[in-house]
């Protein structure tokens, strides 16, 4: 096959979507992977207005399920090579941490930690084989930065930002680069949709409450200032072309400026700036 081969995991929308389309139009063969293909259809609707769609290759993928994954290592048998992943999948888990279900915290990790490293053990024999290859895992601030309300999410990316470095250094024998893009604030659907809130949090009952509701105020408030997803899939693609990428890539504006901030700053004068702004 003379086209490289890219998987995308939670490609159905939000970043996913866009690096499907700008992969295509960049020539790669695109695995689009999302756990329900009915939700491919804008995807494939874009693709097809672009005239793209011939590189497209829309498949049902579940990254919590060990049998899912083992039906798309049949399916990558048959097409013979994967030459990039981009472990995209994922949701926000939010809430406060007294009332969050621990199986709520389990099915956060299973999804944005424990998905993308079964994807990586299915594709990594095929990178190996062909001797290169690369893994870019789509990690965001919150891999950096803590956040009240949002610890799920948060703990899924730190878990995330840990083994991607080690699975750099494991890699690094066979010129298999392990790459960290870390987005500020975007205008995805990650915090409508894309997040999912513990039912105890959202009750006028809970001692949280006016916490939660001055959280969902600050995000809903500063939405508007988002950046253009679209720069993050230019940027990953991009990033895909480069011969010897670096193990991250900070992302958004102002983003760079807050996590050196964060890690600069005594803990006592960063906790008062983040109490401070949320009021």
């Amino acid at each position: 096959m003379e086209k490289q081969v890219v998987l995308i995991t939670g490609a159905n929308s939000g970043f996913g979507q866009l690096m499907a389309l700008e992969f295509a139009k960049s020539e790669y063969i695109v695995i689009a992977s999302m756990r329900d293909r009915n939700k491919g259809k804008q995807l494939i609707d874009t693709a097809t207005k672009l005239g793209v769609i011939s590189n497209i290759k829309i498949t049902s993928l579940d990254i919590t399920s060990a049998q899912s994954v083992e039906n798309l290592t049949l399916m990558l048998q048959d097409i013979g090579q994967v030459d990039l992943l981009i472990n995209n999948a994922g949701y926000a888990g939010g809430g406060f941490s007294e009332e969050i279900p621990i199986n709520e915290y389990q099915l956060q990790m299973e999804t944005n930690f424990l998905g993308a490293i079964r994807v990586t053990q299915c594709v990594l024999p095929f990178m190996r084989e062909k001797g290169s290859g690369m893994i870019i895992n789509m990690s965001s601030i919150s891999g950096k930065i803590g956040f009240p309300g949002l610890s799920p999410y948060v703990s899924s990316k730190f878990a995330l930002e840990g083994w991607s470095e080690s699975l750099r250094l494991e890699l690094a024998p066979f010129s298999i680069p392990v790459i960290l893009v870390e987005p500020g604030p975007f205008q995805t659907n990650i915090w409508t949709t894309g997040k999912k809130v513990t039912v105890k949090s959202t009750l006028s009952s809970s001692p949280y409450f006016s916490y939660m509701k001055q959280l969902d105020t600050y995000l809903q408030r500063n939405r508007i200032k988002d950046g253009d997803p679209m720069e993050v899939a230019k940027k990953v693609v991009a990033i895909a072309q480069t011969k010897h990428p670096r193990l991250r890539y900070v992302i958004g504006k102002g983003t760079r400026s807050t996590i050196l901030l964060k890690n600069m700053l005594p803990w006592k004068w960063w906790e008062k700036i983040v109490l401070f702004i949320l009021k």
